[in-house]
């Protein structure tokens, strides 16, 4: 079975890959049967000598492999028909975006497996770039707060070599005695959190967080049931009736939002949950936050400040609570916004060293195991031709007419 580590193609550039030399090597070391080529790039974080040394072909044309394995989408002509791909295709939510792209990968009868479907039996995934989002946007969401006050002067993260260069940034900072709240569980938040406790910002309670002033910065973080509260007014402590029954909660946000000076948003938004806050909430005099780092970057949805996706180059604006516009960052009504929604890509070899170990325990394994835990059942989108059934519902998708 040959696997090809195929070139990025898609503009802007991403540096990543979901391979780095080294965690190639121990695929091949695991797998001896398994034959791993790569597709010569010059975009690719790590250089193709770099693969080279590590005993890898590098090629121009990987047309004999089986299985292509990529980061972002593959643009339409460069699709090789009757192969098996990896990659983010990002049509799974029905973008209209990549409505062609769907069309052209069953049209040219490719096998494909998104990233995001490769889930447990349970339905949580696998794999993904989550918690390097939470490291980037953590660190960019304290270099927006020194450009919202002049109080720091934080470099960019991309040119910063991993997550210990930015480490070493944020410890050279003097924070004020703020309080910092950071939603979400999963690998987003995580990675956020591991930041705040390498600064040795302090972690406090919710209830001392909400009552206690501190003469120090702390945080908190938080999950669904706190920022949320049952209509009926039963207290409840399963997560899963939140995420089953939505539309019985109201957000009970704001009760954070009152003592909160930096909020870092990592959690997942589901459809039918209430937004944690409205442009109504943050028109109150006691909406208290001040630089929003908005890594779950949902547009115009449950945090209300994020109006539209920042880029890497331009990372921060300000919104205008009363008019529900953009404005300076730097504008004394301004809550400053950080809203980048690719920020991985700002630290692309650690993202790619830790893209590719998940990989190699959940995916590599099924193609020589038998797929003996489903995880390439869940995953596949089309097969012959056809949407495979637990994705049916995308149909109507293609279907639709321009």
């Amino acid at each position: 079975m040959k696997f090809a580590i195929i070139k990025e193609r898609k503009n802007p550039p991403d540096r990543r890959v979901v391979f780095s030399p080294s965690k190639l090597k121990e695929a091949q070391k695991q797998f001896s049967k398994a034959v791993f080529k790569v597709e010569s790039s010059d975009i690719r974080v790590f250089s193709d000598e770099e693969y080279k040394t590590a005993g890898f072909e590098v090629t121009q044309d990987v047309s004999d492999c089986d299985i292509m394995i990529g980061v972002k989408e593959v643009p339409i002509e460069a699709l090789i028909p009757n192969k098996k791909y990896f990659f983010f295709s990002h049509t799974i939510k029905k973008q209209p975006y990549n409505r062609k792209l769907l069309r052209a990968i069953l049209e040219k009868n490719i096998e494909l497996y998104d990233h995001e479907t490769i889930v447990n039996k349970e339905g949580f995934r696998l794999i993904g770039f989550g918690r390097y989002a939470g490291i980037v946007g953590t660190y960019n969401g304290f270099r927006a707060w020194g450009l919202k006050y002049n109080s720091w002067d934080l470099p960019k993260a991309g040119p910063l070599p991993n997550q210990a260069a930015l480490i070493k940034e944020l410890k050279s900072i003097k924070l004020p005695n703020i309080k910092i709240l950071l939603t979400g569980s999963g690998k987003v938040s995580n990675g956020a959190q591991e930041m705040l406790d390498a600064m040795g910002v302090k972690s406090v309670i919710v209830k001392d967080y909400l009552n206690k002033t501190f003469n120090e910065p702390v945080y908190c973080k938080i999950d669904v049931l706190d920022y949320n509260k049952r209509k009926n007014g039963e207290i409840v402590d399963d997560v899963f009736d939140f995420f089953n029954h939505p539309e019985a909660y109201d957000s009970n946000f704001m009760r954070f939002a009152k003592v909160t000076d930096f909020y870092i948003a990592g959690h997942f938004y589901g459809d039918g949950a209430p937004y944690l806050y409205t442009r109504d909430d943050v028109k109150s005099p006691d909406f208290n936050i001040k630089v929003v780092a908005d890594i779950s970057c949902d547009i115009n949805g449950p945090v209300a400040t994020t109006l539209r996706a920042s880029t890497i180059a331009k990372p921060i604006y300000g919104y205008d609570p009363q008019n529900e516009t953009e404005i300076d960052h730097q504008d004394d009504k301004a809550i400053t916004v950080m809203a980048v929604d690719n920020l991985p890509c700002e630290l692309p070899r650690d993202a790619s060293e830790g893209f590719g170990e998940q990989f190699l325990q959940h995916v590599i394994p099924a193609f020589f195991n038998g797929d003996k835990d489903g995880v390439l059942h869940r995953a596949k989108i089309t097969e012959n031709g056809q949407l495979t059934k637990r994705f049916s519902y995308l149909q109507d998708y293609i279907d639709e007419k321009e």
